[in-house]
C-alpha cells in the first residue's frame, strides 16, 4: 500500500499521494483494481476546449462602446461647466443693468410658418400636482379630440428668476384681457425651480401647494422642477434674469417672440400676430 506524504499549509494538513501512484495506475483505477484508460480527447471527452483570444471579442466591444459613451458624457458636461463658469450670476447682473431685462425687441410681424422653430417639449406641474407636457396641451383634452384640444394660440411666460415675473406679467394680463372671450387662446406663466433639494419629491408637493395658484383655467400657472440646461439651450435663453415670451400656434410652433417688460407698441404686434392665429384653419 502506498503511504503518501504530508505537506503542511497554515493549520490544515493537505495529503498528497507521489507522482508514482499515477504512474502505477492507481488514480482512475476501477471497482476490481484495475486502471482506467485515460480520458480520450475525441466527442467524448469532457474537457473544455482552451480559450482563446476570439472569446473575448464581445468583452472588448462592450468595453468600447463603455468608454466612447462615458467620454461623451463627460466632454457634454464639461462644455456645460464652461458654459455656465463663462454666464455666471454677476455676468447676468452686469447685463442686467444695461438693458433692464429687454435683451431685444419683440417682433413686429409673425413668423412665418415654414420657418418658424418647434418650441421644446416641457413638463410642468399646476399648483395641485398635476403634471402637463408643453406645448400643444389643454386641461380640457380629455373631453375633446387631439385636434380640438389644442389651443389656436398659446402664450408662454417663461421665468426663471422670482424678479422676472413682473415682467412675464406685463405681457400675460393684457393678453388674457384681450383674448379671454375668444376661448382659443391659452396663458401658461411658467416658473423654473433648479434647485435639486426643491426638486425632491416631498419637499416638491409641499412647495405646490403654497405657491401662487391659477384663477382661471384659461391662465395657468405652472411649475417645472430639475435641470433645465438642455431646455434653455434649444431656445438660446443666457440671461436668467430677464423674461422671456413666446407665442406658439396650434402646432407648437413659436410665431412670436418678446423680452422683458412690455411697451405699447410690443403689444400691439403681439395682439396682431394672435388674431392671425385665431383666424388661421
Amino acid at each position: 500500500m502506498l503511504r503518501p506524504f504530508e505537506l503542511r499549509c497554515g493549520c490544515g494538513v493537505v495529503a498528497a499521494s507521489a507522482s508514482a501512484a499515477i504512474a502505477r495506475g492507481l488514480v482512475g483505477s476501477g471497482p476490481h483494481g484495475r486502471s482506467l484508460p485515460p480520458p480520450a480527447h475525441g466527442r467524448d471527452s469532457t474537457l473544455l476546449p482552451p480559450r482563446g483570444p476570439q472569446s473575448l471579442v464581445p468583452s472588448r466591444q462592450f468595453l468600447d462602446i463603455y468608454q466612447v459613451i462615458n467620454k461623451a458624457a463627460i466632454e457634454k458636461e464639461r462644455a456645460r461647466l464652461s458654459d455656465e463658469l463663462n454666464r455666471g450670476y454677476f455676468a447676468d447682473i452686469q447685463e442686467f443693468n444695461k438693458h433692464g431685462g429687454k435683451i431685444a425687441m419683440a417682433n413686429k410681424t409673425i413668423i412665418p410658418s415654414m420657418a418658424a422653430m418647434k418650441f421644446p417639449d416641457l413638463e410642468v406641474n399646476l399648483s395641485d400636482g398635476r403634471s402637463l407636457r408643453l406645448p400643444n396641451h389643454s386641461l380640457e383634452a380629455e373631453n375633446l379630440t387631439s385636434e380640438e384640444a389644442k389651443p389656436s394660440a398659446s402664450l408662454l411666460c417663461l421665468s426663471f428668476r422670482a424678479n422676472s415675473q413682473v415682467m412675464t406679467e406685463s405681457w400675460s394680463a393684457p393678453f388674457m384681457n384681450a383674448f379671454s372671450a375668444s376661448g382659443k387662446a391659452q396663458i401658461y406663466e411658467v416658473s423654473f425651480i433648479d434647485s435639486r433639494l426643491l426638486s425632491l419629491g416631498p419637499i416638491k408637493r409641499m412647495m405646490l401647494r403654497i405657491l401662487k395658484k391659477s384663477s382661471c383655467p384659461q391662465w395657468q400657472r405652472v411649475y417645472s422642477f430639475g435641470d433645465h440646461y438642455e431646455f434653455r439651450k434649444k431656445l438660446k435663453i443666457l440671461n436668467l434674469l430677464s423674461g422671456y415670451i413666446f407665442l406658439l400656434d396650434k402646432y407648437g410652433k413659436i410665431r412670436w417672440q418678446g423680452f422683458g417688460l412690455a411697451t405699447k407698441e410690443e403689444l400691439s404686434s403681439l395682439y396682431a400676430c394672435t388674431s392671425l392665429l385665431l383666424d388661421e384653419k
